[in-house]
């Protein structure tokens, strides 16, 4: 008898990235969709030959205006009955607001029918204290926030989204708060701090502007080895190890650690309650000694059917027809659906990157025996073609060929090493926090754009309520 299908029948448009040969983008979350049962229709946002990370690539970015005739392709013939939308990488501003006028469209086609569509949204705009996107994108992200259900930043997108610098757990809750609060974000997922014993994170930006952006693990060598990253780009996904989008692996000014403390990565999620106060879970995985790119794809896309199937299987009644699938307040934080999402996502991923680990670091000991038995010749030019040859090789060897390990996707393993549990700190909260409120001048900004710029409504003092503004 064939086994009950995972989740019900779902429809995702995933608009992303696209490469012809390894697993980033479209390419990694179409196969990791359709292993779980979605119905994956993709748009993508570049044609490459290959990610970024091997440091030579050819291809071509789609318009905002291709990807608008694209969509309305499928509208004119009723393909777009999606249940799901998934945006990942968006080359320029003109692009992100065809997605955002896509989205919106979704929306509305299933505002008679709540919880019927649900809209994931990776911020991909940069890592390490720097955009890696035009810096006119980021107020047209800002903008898509209140209409994405579940947002999937790192540490330094989620700085950049909420204006407040993560130093620890109390901090990190703030921004979480602010993205809650003043976008009207129901879910945030924040991947891949890493905190020291004393939950202090390492920052994810430069100190100061005239600070050199190189960072203080980087050297003059263009050889890599299994435990050093090539420059990550967003155009194929922010590469990482284990979890995703990581901001771990370059590090300005990294604080010291015990040498005996196991060296962990950590994710923060949160729903957030009626009122918008996080309730903030936590998740600790190993970190692997490789580099690797599409995990960040892997994460969002494995996230999606397994919150589908958490939903589905909660406790609380009719919970899929509930407005972005937010639980009722008196659900605690390590049982929220997306905790109990993230638990079998997170189990899925560091098998699969465990056994990628492996498999690269027997390749490269194969090839750098050949390499040094065949010799390289003399002289600068041979030693600059052998580092770029083995640098070639080792991204090729570290591909996630996520198709070799459908099984871990399907069957997480060792499901409770990642059992989530409430994160400790950031309890304190403000219940006012993240609120937008008017300065001296009455001027209240909205929560559109940087602090400089973006939407703003004039508030008059007649309408001040005990120091507050109502609108």
């Amino acid at each position: 008898m064939a086994a009950d299908p995972l989740i019900p029948e779902t429809r995702v448009l995933a608009i992303a990235s696209h490469v012809a040969y390894g697993y980033v983008g479209n390419k990694m979350a179409t196969f990791v969709m359709q292993s779980l049962g979605c119905d994956v229709s993709a748009i993508n946002t570049v044609h490459y030959s290959n990610h970024t990370a091997y440091k030579q690539v050819k291809g071509t970015k789609t318009t905002a205006q291709q990807i608008q005739d694209l969509y309305e392709g499928l509208q004119q013939s009723n393909l777009n009955n999606f249940d799901l939308l998934l945006t990942g990488y968006m080359p320029s501003a003109e692009t992100v607001q065809a997605v955002g006028k896509i989205g919106r469209n979704l929306k509305f086609n299933a505002s008679t029918k709540p919880g019927s569509f649900f809209w994931v949204l990776d911020p991909v705009m940069g890592d390490n204290g720097k955009l890696y996107i035009p810096e006119d994108e980021v107020p047209q992200y800002k903008a898509l926030l209140r209409e994405a259900d579940l947002i999937l930043p790192n540490q330094f997108e989620a700085e950049t989204l909420s204006d407040i610098a993560i130093t620890d757990l109390n901090s990190l809750a703030a921004a979480i708060q602010v993205l809650h609060n003043t976008y009207h974000v129901p879910h945030v997922i924040i991947t891949s701090l890493r905190l020291t014993s004393d939950n202090q994170t390492i920052p994810s930006r430069a100190p100061s502007r005239g600070a050199s952006s190189i960072p203080a693990s980087s050297t003059p060598s263009n050889q890599y080895t299994p435990s050093e990253s090539p420059e990550r780009n967003p155009e194929t996904s922010q590469a990482s190890s284990v979890p995703p989008s990581s901001s771990t692996l370059f590090q300005l000014e990294p604080e010291p650690r015990a040498t005996e403390e196991p060296e962990n990565l950590t994710i923060i999620g949160s729903t957030a309650t009626s009122d918008f106060t996080p309730r903030l879970f936590r998740i600790d995985t190993p970190q692997l000694p490789l580099f690797f790119s599409g995990t960040g794809d892997m994460f969002a896309a494995l996230t999606i059917p397994r919150l589908i199937e958490a939903v589905h299987a909660c406790s609380t009644p009719g919970l899929s027809s509930i407005p972005s699938w937010r639980s009722p307040d008196d659900v605690p934080a390590q049982e929220l659906p997306l905790a109990k999402a993230c638990q079998k996502v997170l189990a899925s991923m560091q098998s699969i990157l465990a056994k990628t680990t492996e498999k690269c670091e027997k390749e490269m000991k194969v090839y750098d025996a050949r390499v040094e038995k065949e010799g390289c010749g003399q002289g600068d030019e041979a030693e600059e073609e052998r580092q770029k040859r083995r640098h070639l090789a080792l991204m090729k060897a570290s591909e996630v060929v996520v198709v070799r390990y459908a099984k871990d996707l399907v069957d997480p393993p060792e499901l409770e090493k990642f059992t989530p549990r409430r994160a400790e700190d950031g309890g304190a909260l403000a219940s006012e926090g993240g609120k937008p409120k008017p300065d001296e001048l009455g001027v209240l900004k909205l929560g559109f754009g940087r602090t400089d710029e973006g939407a703003i409504q004039v508030i008059g003092q007649e309408n001040k309520v005990d120091g507050a503004s109502q609108s």
